[in-house]
């Protein structure tokens, strides 16, 4: 295709806006936002006028007609064709498998396992389905065999087309050649277009390549999963558009001494952001890990000073895990307040709750929180176990090890009621614990409710709930 005569553009990297000439502020509000990016006017014309074809087509009128506005109660729905991955924590997070056109942003750090679940869930697509296309720009095609004969054992790597690519339109000919029955790009960031004249990685090439992704997926209904970098401090690298371009996004966490590795979604137009997948590597790969409250107590060492028992609820499964505290005295200028797993605020909160509603003074006291594991929860349930931790530390006394603290702490120090507690409790008589400190609300309700052979002690405030232990 010949190139029309290049001209250049100022493009907004937080909206996506276009400017004719370069401006301090954007009309999104974002300051000092635009970079120069040069288009081949012809090109971009070209490339323009298919996209509103094809988002014509997909929206069901064919391109070059006008669409009309529908009733929401005539517009025919029906549930979504899914491909099962074969991977039953992967077919939790993304809502019941890979929808038909869809495209999944997935992103971690370097060495964490995308490459690899990538690569297992195309083996099983691969059987199940038919053909996988496998366009990678990091590695070669002998790097990629070598690892798939290390993890792939079901003989769907029969299906998988492997393409050592980063040009755009080279890999759009290599759709139209195999018909894939799914698409896999590793990753983004190495991807560039022949209408961009900036290098590979950077904003504009990143904006321009997900947008062709997008006009791809849309109008074949092949889904696409793209593997995406991250920056220093965890984020998506590249422009902000791309995640608002894609349908899900997920985030592969872990560290890299440990085998366990969560898989959450922070965005899933098709199901549910509530829901974590765990995973452990292995030699062979990636192993779904179907119990995982054992696995976050396998290393629990019973009772001892700053060590107690909580419980999380991650989508349609509790969790129990072990949080722990230690308080040392500071030795110059203001106490350290560190948490893993828990938010400095929160943790800031809980502490000035226990100075002033049960008389703790730790002004002068190092304070260390740590949710074993690794986890990071996002709810309020365990901040009763984070407070409980912190004083059983603080005055040196062990809290029992068959005994669960489940609440959310207020301002005043009541105990306010959380959801599922139920669940929680049912879980946790499952893993052999035999006393529950949960807010009296919830205790009054599952009194009623079930004949649990657990001890439920409903508590009022964090002072009711130091008593129960005895640790006052």
């Amino acid at each position: 295709m010949a190139k029309g005569k290049a001209k250049t553009v100022f493009v907004c990297n937080e909206c996506g806006y276009e400017s004719p000439k370069w401006m301090g502020q954007c009309i999104c509000g974002a300051w000092n936002s635009f970079f120069e990016q040069k288009v081949a006017s012809g090109e971009a014309e070209d490339r323009r006028s298919r996209t509103r074809a094809s988002a014509g087509d997909g929206a069901g009128g064919a391109a070059g007609k006008k669409n009309r506005p529908a009733r929401l109660p005539d517009i025919v729905s029906g549930e979504r064709s899914r491909l099962d991955t074969g991977i039953g924590e992967l077919n939790r997070v993304l809502g019941g498998g890979i929808v038909k056109g869809s495209l999944i942003l997935i992103s971690g750090e370097p060495g964490i396992g995308k490459s690899t679940i990538i690569l297992q869930m195309a083996a099983n697509i691969a059987q199940s389905y038919g053909k996988v296309l496998y366009v990678s720009g990091e590695e070669s095609e002998e790097q990629i065999k070598l690892r798939a004969e290390r993890i792939c054992r079901n003989g769907g790597e029969g299906g998988i087309f492997v393409l050592s690519e980063t040009n755009m339109e080279n890999v759009e000919a290599a759709v139209d050649e195999v018909q894939p029955s799914l698409l896999i790009i590793d990753s983004i960031q190495t991807m560039y277009t022949e209408d961009l004249d900036s290098a590979p990685g950077s904003v504009s090439q990143v904006r321009a390549c997900g947008n062709e992704l997008m006009r791809l997926g849309k109008v074949t209904g092949i889904p696409i999963f793209i593997v995406a970098h991250v920056t220093k401090s965890g984020d998506l690298a590249g422009p902000k558009i791309v995640e608002h371009l894609v349908d899900c996004v997920l985030s592969f966490t872990g560290e890299r001494n440990h085998d366990l590795r969560i898989l959450r979604a922070y965005k899933n137009r098709f199901g549910t952001t509530s829901e974590i997948g765990a995973f452990e590597m292995a030699e062979e790969g990636l192993r779904p890990i179907e119990n995982l409250s054992m696995t976050f107590m396998d290393g629990f060492s019973g009772a001892s000073e700053g060590s107690v028992i909580a419980a999380v609820y991650e989508g349609t499964r509790p969790l129990l895990i072990e949080i722990q505290a230690l308080t040392a005295p500071a030795n110059i200028g203001f106490a350290r307040r560190t948490s893993v797993g828990v938010e400095n605020t929160r943790l800031s909160m809980i502490l000035a709750v226990l100075e002033r509603k049960a008389g703790v003074s730790l002004m002068n006291q190092d304070v260390y929180v740590n949710v074993v594991g690794g986890l990071r929860p996002e709810g309020t349930s365990i901040d009763l176990a984070v407070a409980m931790a912190i004083y059983s530390s603080f005055k040196g006394k062990a809290i029992p090890p068959d005994v669960l603290a489940l609440g959310e702490i207020g301002l005043t120090g009541e105990l306010r009621p959380i959801q599922n507690a139920d669940k929680i409790v049912k879980e946790a008589a499952r893993m052999g614990i035999k006393k529950v400190i949960l807010p009296k609300r919830n205790a009054e309700k599952l009194a009623k409710e079930s004949g649990t052979d657990l001890q439920l002690a409903g508590v009022a405030n964090i002072a009711e709930a130091l008593k129960v232990l005895a640790l006052r």
